[in-house]
């Protein structure tokens, strides 16, 4: 029997990306003590008056088909929140929701790529990108970000890197593994590159309401015209709500009208209580967004004050997001073997950062998913091992 070309795309070897990660889990099951560094789960809880919601919505008899685009409520409180922050007035007829914001990407994506057009990403790029882009069959074409500069963004590099098959830009702002956020002049200058060539310009904002100084400016705001440009969020880590699978799409009323057709036929509408609960979430959550970024703010300054006493390492200061890129070239072959030797040796779990790209081969991303008694615990258990690595 024979499997699609798409499916044997993603069969490929996840060992490189995820085999720290299986092993951690795997001997923290075990009962051994394990501190997990290397997924971006938050441990931060969903709001009780949020999980409350959807339970008083599934009593109510929430459980049957959505319309295909959305529940009407929540379409209209992300139209509302759009509006205010982008001074662009939007309408609900540009919103379609989706289980999550990787569903958005992938179904956005799909509407645009055919096997083989080129898609550009800046690089290191979030891991999940991955499988989505191997499912499409898409041909990608990375820019590398300024490792040593925050992973900024160099626009003169991604405007040499279009070509005539290139079909979409893909950014990702804030970034995740980075924290780096793209300004609002990159984007409008990319926005309006690209609709000068007919290309898209997609971006994943999924960390948009967890930045720490500076601001983040939407591509919605950014760009000229909607024309080209699609902006994908969620709820997953501003909220504390990954796995109640809610993300979004805000585009053109036309380009939305698109993407409702791929999604009316692979997915079906969205859950009506999670939906309900999600529009809850939105009209609700000001304190909470306060509060969630605060505490993110608090974990990432004391990582690296940490890190700034350990010799031989360096680290980014992302201004937004859950992560910490560390360099560790100083004193390991790359992020793999670091990493490796880490859970090894002492028990603390971190992702290699060639799961982002070549790019940041030389990189780990630390999580910022633990409170400061945990990371206290955890930077002891580095510190030990970086300074047994220089000892040799």
């Amino acid at each position: 029997m024979k499997f699609s070309r798409a499916i044997d795309r993603m069969a490929v070897d996840t060992s490189t990306v995820w085999g720290v990660h299986q092993n951690a889990i795997a001997r923290k099951e075990q009962g051994e003590d394990i501190i997990l560094f290397s997924i971006g789960d938050p441990d931060l809880p969903t709001l009780d008056i949020t999980v409350n919601h959807a339970i008083n919505s599934l009593k109510a008899g929430r459980t049957h088909y959505s319309p295909g685009a959305g529940e009407l409520p929540l379409r209209r409180a992300i139209a509302d929140i759009e509006t205010r922050s982008s001074g662009r007035s939007t309408t609900v007829e540009q919103i379609v929701i989706h289980p999550g914001g990787t569903n958005a990407i992938y179904t956005t994506l799909s509407s645009f790529l055919n096997e083989g057009d080129e898609i550009i990403i800046p690089s290191p790029m979030y891991v999940g990108y991955q499988g989505l882009l191997a499912a499409i069959g898409a041909t990608v074409i990375t820019v590398p970000l300024d490792t040593v500069n925050n992973f900024s963004l160099d626009v003169i590099a991604v405007k040499q890197a279009f070509s005539a098959d290139t079909r979409v830009l893909f950014l990702n702002t804030p970034g995740n593994p980075g924290g780096n956020i793209i300004t609002e002049e990159q984007l409008r200058e990319l926005a309006a590159f690209c609709l000068e060539r007919g290309v898209w310009i997609v971006c994943d904002e999924v960390y948009s309401m967890i930045t720490f100084g500076s601001k983040h400016v939407s591509l919605l705001k950014a760009a000229q015209s909607l024309e080209n440009v699609v902006v994908i969020d969620a709820l997953s880590k501003s909220h504390s709500m990954t796995g109640w699978r809610m993300g979004w799409t805000v585009s053109s009323e036309d380009t939305a009208a698109r993407i409702l057709d791929f999604a009316s036929g692979t997915i079906f509408g969205c859950c009506q209580f999670v939906q309900d609960a999600a529009a809850f979430a939105l009209k609700n959550d000001e304190e909470y967004m306060r509060a969630i970024a605060d505490e993110y703010r608090v974990r990432r300054d004391y990582a690296l004050e940490r890190i700034g006493r350990i010799a031989g390492l360096r680290a980014n200061q992302p201004d937004a997001g859950m992560f910490i890129m560390l360099d560790v070239s100083k004193v390991a072959e790359d992020g793999l073997v670091f990493a490796e030797g880490l859970l090894a040796n002492s028990g603390v779990s971190v992702l290699p950062g060639v799961a982002f790209g070549d790019t940041s081969r030389q990189f780990v991303r630390l999580s910022l998913t633990h409170p400061v008694h945990i990371m206290s615990k955890a930077f002891d258990r580095i510190e030990r091992y970086t300074v047994s690595l220089q000892q040799g």
